[in-house]
């Protein structure tokens, strides 16, 4: 039960980080798209990545909070990877 628990809440502060890397300004800006997200919706999408944690923590399981935040590292470091190599392929289209 525990162990489903901590992957929902991974999954759910995924997909808000996922909802984050899309929304993102900058990198919307460098690729000539919209303005994307503003500032509270950034914000509203910060606190649903974080409150899975939070919710965690205060349950003083230390181990599924670690599993949790290790969940949501490298799923942010896939995002954040996924979307450069986006970039990097469209500059090159546009060079070539």
């Amino acid at each position: 039960m525990m162990t489903a628990l901590t992957f929902a809440a991974t999954l759910a502060s995924i997909i808000f980080i996922l909802l984050l890397a899309l929304g993102d300004p900058k990198r919307r800006r460098a690729a000539g798209l919209s303005e994307g997200h503003g500032k509270a919706r950034r914000y509203f999408h910060m606190l649903g990545a974080a409150v899975p944690g939070l919710l965690i923590a205060l349950t003083g399981d230390a181990a599924m909070w670690l599993i949790w935040f290790g969940g949501c590292t490298v799923g942010g470091w896939a995002i954040a990877l996924w979307f450069a190599s986006g970039a990097e392929a469209s500059a090159r289209k546009s060079k070539g």
